[in-house]
């Protein structure tokens, strides 16, 4: 979980001719990932290939571990130990030299990844997420399901965008040309 960008930096020691692209949640991002930064910002520019991505999924919750209580105890959100507090990924990315953009709305991932990939330097994507959108392994088991309702009827104060963000990907799913 948190080590995403130091063992990227590590590929692309291994591999400097290559793209390296690091995938990562906030909550990685908060532990290691800000000053893991310093450290991409010091190496970069001796690279003779600069590409190297960094994909932060912001949401201001540590988002694994909130679905894992709900899908596997059944417990509901615990804001004290899983609310994270804002920071600008993006602008931090721009402060040490790097580029950062942030991506608001869906119909701007696709621009933000072309200008990612044509960067000449390391580049940080900081994509504003939605914390209620479930993330389900391919197959839940009756236990998950019932864990996951148990949380929602027991007084997580997001059931509610919960279940809409449920009904929302499931519609997605279901019909990919009619979401909305």
């Amino acid at each position: 979980m948190g080590p995403a960008i130091p063992y990227a930096i590590a590929a692309k020691l291994a591999h400097p001719s290559r793209h390296t692209i690091a995938l990562l949640g906030d909550g990685a991002m908060q532990m290691i990932g800000i000053n893991a930064l310093i450290t991409l910002a010091r190496l970069w520019p001796a690279w003779r290939d600069p590409r190297f991505t960094i994909a932060v999924l912001n949401n201001g919750d540590l988002n694994m571990v909130t679905w894992e209580q709900r899908g596997m105890a059944g417990d509901p959100r615990y804001e004290p130990s899983q609310s994270l507090p804002p920071f600008p990924y993006a602008e931090y990315a721009r402060l040490l030299g790097l580029e950062g953009v942030r991506v608001e709305r869906p119909g701007d991932v696709g621009s933000a990844w072309d200008r990612a990939l044509a960067a000449d330097r390391p580049m940080l994507i900081e994509f504003m997420t939605d914390p209620d959108v479930p993330i389900t392994p391919p197959h839940i088991t009756a236990s998950q399901m019932k864990a996951y309702a148990s949380a929602v009827l027991h007084g997580d104060k997001e059931a509610l965008g919960i279940i809409l963000a449920s009904i929302k990907e499931t519609w997605a799913s279901l019909f990919p040309n009619k979401a909305g």
